[in-house]
């Protein structure tokens, strides 16, 4: 199998020194590229900004900004068996990037932010991806709900879901609980850590990818 996986946050620069960018630590995107790996499968790790290794046996394309991942994908996902957009990708950016440094001159700041190009949502129609189409859904309230919404809107064969809002998983940890969203029933796995919920994922994918070449 040819997999595209995206991990980590994005950067949406406001000047030379500042961005706007989320908790992403990129853990769970870079323990599916492993797992994908280590399951003999060919991987290509589309990446923010992450403080984490690059897995062995991973070709790694680095992005910065939410365009940036856009373009990657698009460049990239038409050869894949199936793709997994872990990345927790920045839905607006500021309208202008000031070119030196923006300095305190008042009590309050206004930003214009621009919405974003969404990535997974344009797999299907505008990229004419036709594989396995796995996305992610951080919330932090109406959990199944949303991700269900999510998987009917953007065409995805899986949503996988976890609260953010719960201490001790989720942004930052090793550990995470998800569900596992399909179109016909939601699968609920048990806390554990990333790198074991990565090979139920992965073999998941697998499932799924299999399912389409007999249908």
């Amino acid at each position: 199998m040819k997999l595209l996986v995206t991990a980590g946050p994005t950067r949406e620069p406001l000047d030379p020194v500042r961005y706007l960018t989320n908790r992403s630590s990129g853990k769970m995107g870079y323990a599916l590229a492993h797992a994908a790996a280590h399951a003999g499968h060919r991987v290509l790790l589309v990446s923010g900004p992450t403080a984490l290794e690059v897995p062995d046996g991973v070709d790694f394309l680095p992005v910065e900004t939410a365009a940036q991942m856009f373009e990657a994908v698009s460049r990239h996902i038409g050869r894949m068996d199936a793709a997994i957009h872990a990345a927790a990708v920045a839905d607006y950016r500021p309208a202008a990037t000031a070119e030196q440094k923006i300095k305190k001159t008042g009590e309050t700041l206004t930003l214009e932010l621009l919405r974003n190009p969404d990535i997974l949502g344009s797999c299907r129609d505008a990229f004419g991806f036709d594989g396995v189409l796995v996305g992610f859904a951080a919330e932090t309230g109406n959990l199944e709900a949303n991700a269900r919404d999510k998987l009917r809107r953007k065409g995805c064969d899986l949503v996988v879901a976890n609260d953010v809002s719960q201490p001790g998983i989720g942004f930052d940890s090793d550990r995470n609980r998800v569900l596992l969203v399909h179109p016909d029933h939601t699968e609920p796995l048990p806390e554990d850590d990333k790198h074991a919920l990565a090979h139920r994922i992965v073999h998941e994918v697998e499932a799924l990818l299999a399912a389409k070449h007999r249908a």
